[in-house]
């Protein structure tokens, strides 16, 4: 019944954005890209905050009209940041950081735009790349985990600003292309070719990138640091192959497969290969 009620409620959604876009093209253009862009979850409160973040120090910045939120586990000073994904926030870290913190490291977790206690209602991935970069001048991390599009904006963040400071990279069950991302949003509300057309030209006048190029296959391509990348072959969220394009385009990169896990990824046989990664030679 809960399938029925969501089918019916995306699909009146998409029939008046079509109408819309017969009399106010822009304004409906710009409603379409307000849903898709805009996260439904992911979002705290001072008052409700996980027991792993309150024992975190935490750290406000200000990026032009927005501000976003830090928390960091004090330990030595190799410095760990991480970057979560979509409808998510700085709490998904929590099985991960005893088997970080094993190695002494300082661990500093990020709320991304529309997130955790992070302004904004609006997610995309250049905005997060502005709050890494200036995090990373903050902090100077050794090493940046990135999960699902933490994962990819990573990416984006490392192919554009070409960071040396960063010496290893981990990207965990993240999408590679945005095409797919965008046209299942597109075909879920079976949105016309105005409105799509209207979408892939906001994308390339606000971020300058066509849509080919906003990908992280394309973004790995540009990448000279080490990586690990990890994918589950039963992840529903993000396709298997997702993560296969994004090993296959980074020369310097060694690819992880799981299975059973899903999307979230947690599992201590892959976080004690994480930390291996990260801090034992070969």
């Amino acid at each position: 019944m809960k399938k029925k009620l969501y089918f019916v409620y995306t699909k009146s959604i998409g029939l008046y954005i079509n109408f819309l876009s017969f009399v106010f093209p822009e304004k409906a253009t710009k409603l379409a890209y307000a849903l898709f862009s805009e996260p439904r979850e992911g979002r705290l409160t001072k008052n409700n905050l996980p027991k792993i973040l309150q024992e975190a120090q935490t750290e406000t910045f200000q990026y032009d009209e927005h501000y976003f939120q830090t928390y960091t586990w004090k330990g030595n000073d190799t410095i760990i940041l991480l970057v979560h994904g979509w409808e998510s926030n700085a709490s998904r870290w929590e099985n991960i950081l005893p088997y970080l913190q094993k190695s002494g490291s300082t661990i500093i977790a990020i709320d991304g735009p529309a997130h955790g206690l992070s302004s904004g209602k609006e997610f995309n991935i250049p905005q997060y790349a502005k709050f890494i970069d200036i995090a990373v001048q903050r902090f100077n991390p050794k090493y940046l985990i990135g999960h699902s599009l933490g994962g990819k904006t990573c990416l984006y963040y490392q192919a554009k600003f070409q960071n040396n400071n960063i010496e290893k990279m981990v990207i965990l069950g993240s999408p590679s292309d945005f095409k797919i991302i965008l046209y299942n949003y597109i075909s879920m509300l079976s949105l016309n070719s105005r409105i799509s057309k209207g979408l892939e030209d906001h994308y390339l006048k606000e971020f300058k990138l066509k849509l080919e190029h906003f990908s992280g296959k394309f973004f790995a391509s540009k990448i000279k640091t080490k990586g690990l990348i990890a994918h589950d072959t039963d992840d529903t969220v993000v396709l298997f192959e997702e993560g296969k394009k994004i090993a296959g385009a980074w020369e310097n990169a060694v690819f992880i497969e799981t299975k059973g896990l899903g999307h979230s990824l947690h599992d201590d046989e892959l976080y004690k290969k994480v930390y291996h990664f990260l801090f034992e030679t070969e």
